[in-house]
């Protein structure tokens, strides 16, 4: 859970909320066909359907020498792609897309967001 201060008191967002937030940013991204969960037992990737974004997503709290909370977030995301999409650009654009939707919206800083591309799927 994190928490936002403002001049009106203090808010509590899960970090479910913000999971829920990366995930639909990602699915609305051209190229992302959607969240990915590895499969532990045999390697393989799964497609997670829209009520199950985020599981496919994972929120750190960002640490100063293992011991001190900085006000700071790491999101890592798994995704699967569209066959013939540039995931240079892709990864550029859902950076933007993350950082904007949640810094600006929820006032949470992100220090990193780890993208893993899991699968690349042709229709």
């Amino acid at each position: 859970m994190k928490c936002v201060i403002n001049k009106y008191g203090s808010v509590y967002v899960d970090d479910n909320v913000i999971a829920r937030i990366v995930g639909f940013c990602a699915i609305e991204c051209y190229g992302i066909v959607g969240m990915a969960i590895r499969n532990i037992k045999d390697g393989m990737a799964q497609l997670l359907k829209k009520e199950n974004l985020t599981k496919g997503i994972k929120i750190y709290n960002e640490k100063d020498n293992g011991e001190k909370s900085l006000d700071k977030i790491i999101i890592e995301l798994h995704i699967i792609l569209e066959y013939g999409t540039n995931i240079q650009a892709l990864a550029d654009v859902l950076n933007d897309t993350i950082r904007y939707k949640i810094e600006d919206n929820l006032g949470i800083c992100i220090s990193k967001i780890n993208i893993s591309v899991e699968s690349i799927r042709v229709d």
